[in-house]
């Protein structure tokens, strides 16, 4: 038989564990809960990495480049002959089936040709044809080494240089303006692409740069 101050230890040592129990049981869901808030955090830190990755690669910036101009329900019917265009230069619309090779070119080329190749992704820079050979070179600079590029004379342009891509078209005083780098970072294969993927090679015209 079980004496008083045995059965009242025995009730002690129940009483110690379930308390060790208890304690152990609020330590790990302390730790339970620091986990799960620690992983919200990086969850939560990832998405909003992830929107301004995604915000950056898709041109969110390009809304701060002063004086580009934006065109919107631009068709994009294959048509032959000539196309009259409401812009001067281009910045889509209907145009030839056979789009442009891309590169430098020292003559003009056809509007029709070059308007199918924003629709592919490439950023057309026109000139004036008197402009100053160094700035010739400047422009040659931003173009030589990069696909999806159109470097061509335009005469009667609204500016000495004008860049344009599809549906987007900035003006420019100088080759050397900083906005021309930015715009070619922002559209060239940028979010605006009609058909992103297509080839600027293979077509027609032969570049000399």
């Amino acid at each position: 038989m079980v004496s008083k101050a045995e059965a009242q230890r025995r009730r002690e040592r129940a009483a110690q564990a379930r308390a060790e129990a208890q304690r152990a049981e609020r330590r790990q869901r302390t730790v339970r809960i620091g986990i799960i808030g620690v992983v919200s955090l990086a969850v939560i830190g990832g998405v909003a990495a992830a929107v301004v990755l995604g915000t950056h690669k898709s041109g969110g910036g390009a809304a701060n480049i002063a004086g580009v101009k934006s065109y919107s329900n631009l068709s994009r019917n294959h048509v032959q002959g000539k196309v009259k265009y409401a812009q001067n230069p281009p910045v889509g619309g209907d145009h030839n089936p056979v789009w442009l090779n891309c590169g430098i070119y020292d003559k003009p080329v056809a509007n029709e040709n070059a308007v199918h190749d924003m629709e592919h992704g490439a950023v057309w820079i026109t000139y004036r044809p008197d402009l100053p050979a160094a700035q010739l070179a400047t422009l040659k600079s931003q173009v030589k080494g990069k696909d999806f590029m159109d470097l061509s004379p335009y005469p009667g342009l609204p500016a000495p240089v004008v860049a344009s891509a599809w549906g987007k078209q900035l003006q420019l005083q100088s080759a050397s303006d900083p906005r021309l780098a930015k715009f070619i970072s922002a559209y060239r294969k940028g979010p605006q692409t009609p058909e992103p993927g297509a080839p600027c090679t293979g077509g027609t015209g032969t570049p000399t740069g």
